[in-house]
């Protein structure tokens, strides 16, 4: 599982014409499933980011709180090219991603466990395509990688 992680001031999902989820600050999170992919990486995805020290304390000290102690909000957006292997050839191969009813069904247990935080939870729409706007705060952004063994 691959998940791109920004810390945003704000930022919003669309398809077509139409706003589908929007937050304020906190993070926007890419995620990528792997056809290995199971609910232990899930799990460990999830805490992982809750958990990461990615937001200022209130005296401006850095990496000091997670978006859950500083009450981020989250937008969680499908994102299969996060398994796009440009190594060979002109064109990605994603022979690693998820085949799409598998990547759905744990995309969308993975959303349900960050909505277990409590935390203000929006997401895009699995499969569609979608305009992301992101106002990436810092910049933050980081990749998370966590690979079934």
């Amino acid at each position: 599982m691959r998940v791109i992680v920004q810390r945003v001031k704000s930022s919003q999902v669309t398809v077509g014409n139409e706003v589908v989820g929007k937050i304020g600050r906190g993070l926007n999170l890419l995620v990528g499933i792997a056809d290995t992919d199971t609910d232990a990486e899930l799990e460990w995805m999830v805490r992982k980011c809750l958990e990461l020290r990615l937001f200022p304390d209130e005296g401006g000290d850095h990496w000091q709180k997670s978006v859950q102690e500083v009450g981020g909000e989250l937008l969680i957006v499908s994102q299969f090219t996060l398994y796009g292997d440009c190594r060979k050839g002109r064109r990605p191969s994603f022979d690693r991603s998820a085949a799409p009813k598998v990547a759905e069904d744990l995309y969308n247990c993975f959303v349900a466990k960050l909505h277990l935080s409590g935390l203000r939870v929006e997401t895009g729409q699995f499969g569609a395509t979608m305009q992301v706007l992101i106002e990436n705060d810092g910049p933050v952004t980081l990749l998370l990688e966590k690979e079934k063994k």
